[in-house]
Parts: structure tokens; C-alpha cells; sequence
């Protein structure tokens, strides 16, 4: 095989909001390639992914799956410990030089697409927070709810509010944390700070195939159909025994993925099971709106409609395509 020296030329990826058929086509994928000679192996680009014991709720691929195709970036840290895009970044380096030195051709597969501008261009050094004033930040949050802390946001950092929706507690938690810590705002160092990484891999050949349904509704059904599976699995149980552990709380990032923050408040008693239920679906579509307006920024990408009965054949056709390159 003929490979560039940097590990992320020509590198494959298939992104696309959640629910929309990235697992699925990367199996299908793995397996077309090996019938043309190609060992695949698939790098997670999910922020959830990592953490061992959500299984459930993450909609972690099966034993089985994992058993056929190496996977990486999945089961690599507890949920009380964290890990973020610039150590996504390091590690997929590592990985991709691995992968190939085995012979076999890397993918990645997800849609934490922070992860991927991280990987892609860079990430502007931010200051470092302390569990401390998180934990002061999440008080007050609790006290007078995230609406008035985004307002709180609003007034100290215009720009960072601006271009953060005022659902997305966590960044927004991060932003207030910032200012706390240096009392000067985000934005600021947005703008003082160049990118870490020495070189703009953005001009890199790749391909980026993603997954973006044309039928929002179609995405919703696939969400909700999801929920409910997860639930019939014993989605809350996993919540549950996670919970038993005392390093484990609501205010560590595992514990503000979708579905294990609204499980953790109805658990707690402080929503009913209909309100879990109606909280989790409606923070999965609007996880999924975040991740298409991430996806409609890059103009890079190779669009395909996952809710077209075809589209199975047609991304592979082109993944296949790009890989037989390098075989």
C-alpha cells in the first residue's frame, strides 16, 4: 500500500447526526471491503463511545460487532474520568499510523464533529478549569436553571453566546467556568490564541461521506424508535448501577450525554417516567439539529440520503472507490 507520510492524508471518515445509519454502514462497509482484500478498522468518533459501562445508552455496537472489525475509541476510560477533542486528536494520530502499519486501511466513524475540527484543523488552547468551580457553576445552575445562566453568558461574552444555543449547558458551563477563572471571556482567547495544531490538515485529501437525511421527520422516527428500544434493553438499569458507584455523578461529562442526564433526573425523582422520556427524545433531535448545522459548514463533505432505500450500495460504491486506491 501507498501511503502519504502524514496519517491523515486521504483518510476516510463517515459522519452524520445520531441515528442516521453510520454503525450499520460501516459493518456493511468492512465487509464489502474484505471481499476486495481490504482489512478495515474503525476508529469511534463519539464522545459517549469512549466510556465503558454506557452501553445501553450510547448504543455501543454488539460484542459480535466489536469481535469482527477492530475497533478503536471505545471502552477507553471509566465515566468518572473525562477526555476531550485534542486528546481525540492525539490519539487518532496514533492509531492511523498503527492501523496502517498493520496493512489495513483506518475509518472513522461518528458524529462528535468537534472531534473532527480537532483532528482536522486544530484546537485554540483554552484555560483549564477546576472541579471546584464547575461544581460552584452547577450550583448556581441548579438554583436559578440554565436559562439564566446562559442570560449570565449573554452579558459577560455577547460573542461566545452568539454562537451557542442556550441548551447546551455543557459548553456553555465552560464558557461561564472560563470567565470565572481568568476574568476574561471566551472569546477572547478564541481570538488571541492560534490553532495548536503546526500545520492546517484541513487541505488534506480526504473523503468525508455524510449522512444527511433530506426528511427531518424520517430522522425524528429513527430517534424515537431508537429511545424506545433502549429502554426495552434496561437502559435505566444501566443508569442505575452506574449510579451505584460514588465517583459517579450528574455533573461529570459522561453523565451529560443524551439520555443518562434526563435518566439520572427521573431516577431522582425529579421528572416523571413520560417527562424522561419526552426530555430524552427531544435532547436527541436537538443533539441531531446540532450536529447537521456542525455537518452543513463543510463543504467538503460528500452528501448521501440515509433515508433512501439505497444508500447502503451508494456510500459503499464510493468508500470502495476511494480504497481500492490504496490497497
Amino acid at each position: 500500500m501507498a501511503f502519504s507520510n502524514h496519517p491523515l492524508e486521504n483518510i476516510l471518515a463517515i459522519v452524520g447526526p445520531t441515528a442516521s445509519g453510520k454503525s450499520t454502514l460501516s459493518v456493511e462497509l468492512s465487509h464489502a471491503a474484505k471481499l476486495k482484500g481490504i482489512d478495515l478498522e474503525i476508529i469511534s468518533m463519539d464522545s459517549a463511545l469512549v466510556y465503558r459501562g454506557m452501553d445501553i445508552g450510547t448504543a455501543k455496537p454488539s460484542d459480535t460487532e466489536l469481535s469482527l472489525i477492530r475497533h478503536h475509541g471505545i471502552d477507553i476510560l471509566n465515566p468518572w474520568e473525562t477526555y476531550s477533542a485534542a486528546q481525540f486528536a492525539k490519539d487518532v494520530l496514533r492509531w492511523v499510523r498503527e492501523i496502517k502499519e498493520r496493512g489495513n486501511l483506518p475509518v472513522i466513524v461518528g458524529g462528535t464533529m468537534l472531534y473532527w475540527r480537532a483532528l482536522m484543523q486544530g484546537l485554540t488552547d483554552l484555560p483549564a478549569s477546576t472541579l471546584e468551580v464547575r461544581a460552584e457553576i452547577a450550583s448556581e445552575a441548579a438554583l436559578v436553571g440554565w436559562d439564566e445562566m446562559y442570560l449570565k453568558l449573554q452579558a459577560i461574552d455577547p460573542i461566545t453566546a452568539s454562537r451557542l444555543p442556550a441548551g447546551d449547558t455543557q459548553r456553555v458551563s465552560r464558557a461561564l467556568e472560563i470567565f470565572a477563572m481568568t476574568g476574561l471571556p471566551m472569546s477572547y482567547f478564541l481570538e488571541q490564541q492560534p490553532y495548536s495544531n503546526s500545520r492546517d490538515t484541513s487541505s488534506f485529501q480526504h473523503l468525508l461521506i455524510s449522512l444527511e437525511p433530506e426528511n427531518r421527520s424520517w430522522l425524528h422516527e429513527r430517534i424515537e424508535t431508537r429511545f424506545n428500544v433502549m429502554l426495552e434493553k434496561g437502559f435505566l438499569n444501566e443508569v442505575k448501577n452506574l449510579l451505584q458507584n460514588p465517583l459517579i455523578n450528574n455533573n461529570l461529562p459522561s453523565m451529560r450525554a443524551v439520555g443518562y442526564r434526563q435518566a439520572i433526573e427521573h431516577l431522582s425523582g425529579d421528572i416523571s417516567f413520560d417527562q424522561f422520556i419526552a426530555k430524552g427524545m427531544a435532547a436527541s433531535r436537538q443533539l441531531a439539529k446540532r450536529q447537521l448545522t456542525w455537518l452543513r459548514a463543510m463543504p467538503s463533505r460528500t452528501i448521501i440520503d440515509p433515508s433512501e432505500q439505497s444508500f447502503i450500495n451508494q456510500a459503499t460504491k464510493i468508500c470502495l472507490e476511494h480504497l481500492l486506491k490504496f490497497k
